[in-house]
């Protein structure tokens, strides 16, 4: 129960915060299914897993630059950026090499 507050309590200030920043409404509103099919790939603790298709499915959709403009210094402390960049590319995505998210800065492909 503790961990679902956590979760909205998280959700609802990456909401205000991308309301307060001006980010796209689609950014904004990808946030909630991202959380719920991709957040157990991305967690700080833990290997990498490559995502499951549902996660795939919002990842696919989402607008990455968007996306990286809501990593705060909050959202890297309860999301792995290496994992969340290796769900990314493993969901087909081409995320750039010097791509910032928040103060994460997308290495070269391994």
């Amino acid at each position: 129960m503790a961990s679902s507050s956590f979760h909205f309590l998280s959700l609802t200030a990456l909401l205000i915060v991308g309301t307060l920043c001006g980010v796209s409404a689609q950014c904004v509103t990808s946030i909630p299914s991202l959380v719920s099919h991709c957040s157990q790939y991305v967690k700080i603790p833990g290997p990498e897993i490559r995502p499951s298709k549902d996660c795939c499915d919002v990842v696919k959709g989402l607008d990455v630059p968007c996306i990286c403009n809501l990593v705060t210094p909050e959202v890297e402390k309860l999301v792995s950026m290496e994992k969340a960049v290796f769900v990314g590319r493993s969901c087909g995505l081409t995320i750039q090499p010097g791509m910032k998210c928040g103060s994460y800065v997308v290495p070269p492909h391994a």
